[in-house]
């Protein structure tokens, strides 16, 4: 009997049968998926994982030992997630030239959508804003470029943006826990439209990677974990439907210097199992 498959995964409504009924895999627990990142990409500590796109990207242009399977476990538009405090000097996003922007690490995933965004409509490339992170990338040795600076180790974001010591910031679908704060992007509905009407498709945050080495030799276990999935309505798809994103998402890690060039999406499939076209 094959031994359980040991798989990282956030718990969400649409995962929620797979962790009532687990057999055949080994599931971690834990209380935030994104603990598991750093591990995986840095160690392989899981069979399988969830991950961070842009997490994904830099581990795989970096040499790491993992595979993409075609699942997207979550995507979600992120022109709301960019704050500014009330009354405060940035009312759009047009104001944000030089300002001070805080987000929880460069690499976030949320943060590369977001400054795609605001280099493709507002003429902002990432290097006309002043990033401000509290945490390193989850790909080991990677070092933030010249235009971010890291915040004090005690440092709080929304207590900074509050103080104006940020002027915007970024946060994940947490908020920023305070109604002092208003989206840079107004009218958000219409541009996550916009965004849609333009490329197509919703910006990927997170995917489902397995080790090289057990895709290589544990494909019908992949196959069962990835057909639990679509049951519980994860987003399984055929390589194709993925290209768009994954090409954009590339493009971008490299014009915001998380890769030194974009990879090619035969490099970003490199691994997978041919079953999974």
């Amino acid at each position: 009997m094959s031994a359980a498959l040991h798989v990282a995964i956030g718990r969400t409504p649409r995962t929620a049968a797979l962790f009532a009924d687990p057999t055949g895999f080994a599931l971690a627990e834990m209380p935030n998926i994104t603990r598991a990142f750093a591990p995986m990409v840095r160690e392989g500590r899981y069979e399988v994982s969830e991950l961070a796109i842009a997490t994904f990207l830099m581990a795989k242009a970096a040499g790491a030992h993992i595979v993409l399977l075609p699942a997207i476990l979550s995507a979600r538009h992120p022109e709301a997630s960019l704050l500014a405090r009330r009354g405060g000097p940035v009312r759009n996003p047009e104001d944000l030239r030089g300002r001070r922007v805080g987000v929880r690490a460069y690499s976030q995933t949320t943060a590369l959508w977001l400054r795609g965004i605001l280099a493709e409509r507002h003429g902002l490339p990432a290097d006309a804003l002043r990033w401000v992170t509290f945490e390193d990338a989850h790909v080991a040795g990677y070092q933030d470029p010249p235009w971010c600076e890291r915040a004090s180790a005690s440092a709080d974001m929304t207590a900074m943006l509050l103080a104006g010591e940020l002027d915007a910031a970024i946060f994940g679908s947490e908020g920023a826990g305070t109604p002092d704060v208003l989206p840079v992007i107004a009218d958000h509905e219409a541009a996550a439209a916009q965004f849609i009407a333009t490329h197509g498709f919703m910006p990927i945050n997170h995917v489902l990677v397995a080790r090289a080495d057990v895709a290589a030799a544990r494909p019908d276990a992949l196959s069962a974990l990835l057909a639990r999935l679509r049951a519980g309505g994860i987003e399984v798809h055929r390589r194709a439907a993925l290209s768009a994103p994954l090409a954009a998402a590339a493009r971008l890690c490299q014009a915001q210097g998380l890769t030194e060039r974009a990879l090619t999406l035969h490099e970003i499939w490199a691994g997978t199992p041919d079953r999974f076209r």
